[in-house]
């Protein structure tokens, strides 16, 4: 079921990184990352970077677009904590090992994350909870 997706978000900037890629929005972030890639503290703050870059002083949202499989040290979750500005944590994926993953790293990260089916409704709970 769609929430009702008005209209296309502009990708700002667009970081093509060892482990995937990363497009920038207007006030949120995406990343896809690769088959088999793992996701260590220090690929993470690549990632915190990019946020600083385009985020810094005011509020936005993440969203993990989960197409492939990939390992993700649950560490990072307690760095991602203390970004102040990052208001809403979004994972999208239609597999089911995902949603089971996602019980777990909310247990991490304990701030605002979702679990979504449809990428259009994940960035629909994004716009809603920065505003």
């Amino acid at each position: 079921m769609k929430l009702g997706f008005t209209k296309k978000p502009i990708v700002v900037k667009e970081y093509h990184l060892d482990i995937g890629t990363v497009k920038v929005f207007d006030n949120f972030m995406v990343a896809t990352f690769d088959e088999g890639a793992t996701i260590t503290l220090e690929r993470a703050y690549q990632i915190i970077g990019i946020s600083e870059i385009h985020f810094r002083g005011r509020k936005f949202g993440y969203i993990s677009l989960r197409k492939n499989s990939y390992a993700i040290d649950p560490i990072i979750y307690t760095y991602l904590r203390g970004l102040d500005n990052l208001k809403a944590f979004a994972i999208v994926s239609k597999k089911e090992i995902d949603m089971h993953n996602f019980k777990i790293e909310k247990l991490f990260y304990k701030k605002n994350m979702e679990f979504f089916i449809e990428y259009e409704n994940a960035i629909v709970w994004i716009k809603k909870r920065l505003k």
